[in-house]
């Protein structure tokens, strides 16, 4: 067979991404020669979903593995594994894998942090972008608005939120204007149809909402970071597909597509 050389030059724009790509697709070839291509069934909470829909056919062109997601809130998909249900990967905040842990063993391979995502302000497109940039100024604009979408109070970002409005001494004022809705249920849409004035979630959840206007992230004082992460549960014994997935998730190749869904890289530990 004629073998075809490929030649990229190192200078010309773009082709270190290019030659990246190639040397991890190569890689990831020659390691699906050895594992026979497999379904991988991944449980995750909602903030990463656009993220992961764009790299899982990436990964899957490259492996020949196939990825079959359960996308839901993160208590949900605690609850569909706490049921019986079966994940070969679970992505979800890092202190919902702990908790998980205590009722479903996990193994000690493919435990790391992917990326994390911030609580953000959201607004009908078009509208009026209210002032965030301070602590009163936040306090200013949820008092003015008529009601405000915001997350289950059970979620890690919904709590937070709970905790901030006492922060603020507005908490009993704002129980009559909160919409209790997931952002991956819906929540986003209450405020494009105008039910809510304004919406206050992961800025993953709710970027590419048509519709939605993302005003910006709350300040540093009220802020509080979501870490997702990954797990392989221990009764999944053949995990390399799995642990394939994971790495490709977290190369550094794939930081750009981690920020232009709204979250930042966490590195590559684990």
């Amino acid at each position: 067979m004629m073998r075809i050389p490929i030649s990229i030059h190192p200078r010309v724009p773009g082709a270190r991404r290019t030659l990246a790509v190639l040397a991890s697709a190569l890689a990831m070839s020659l390691c699906a020669t050895s594992v026979a291509a497999a379904d991988i069934r991944v449980f995750s909470g909602g903030a990463p979903q656009a993220v992961l829909r764009v790299l899982a056919p990436e990964f899957e062109q490259a492996t020949g593995h196939r990825i079959q997601f359960t996308f839901s809130l993160v208590t949900d998909i605690q609850r569909k594994l706490a049921a019986g249900e079966k994940a070969d990967v679970i992505l979800l905040p890092v202190p919902l894998i702990a908790a998980t842990e205590k009722t479903l063993p996990l193994s000690t391979v493919g435990r790391r942090p992917l990326a994390r995502v911030g609580i953000g302000v959201i607004v009908r497109a078009g509208a009026r972008s209210p002032d965030i940039s301070t602590t009163d100024a936040v306090r200013a604009m949820l008092l003015g608005a008529r009601s405000v979408a915001f997350p289950d109070p059970s979620t890690p970002s919904g709590s937070h939120l709970a905790r901030v409005l006492v922060q603020l001494g507005i908490s009993d004022a704002m129980q009559p204007k909160l919409i209790h809705k997931g952002a991956i249920r819906g929540g986003g849409e209450l405020v494009v149809s105008g039910e809510a004035d304004l919406g206050l979630y992961l800025v993953s959840e709710v970027q590419t909402i048509k519709g939605v206007s993302v005003v910006g992230l709350l300040p540093p004082a009220l802020q509080n970071f979501v870490v997702y992460g990954s797990a392989i549960p221990a009764y999944n014994t053949a995990p390399e597909p799995a642990l394939a997935f994971i790495r490709f998730l977290t190369e550094p190749g794939n930081a750009e597509r981690w920020k232009a869904g709204g979250f930042e890289i966490a590195g590559n530990g684990g």
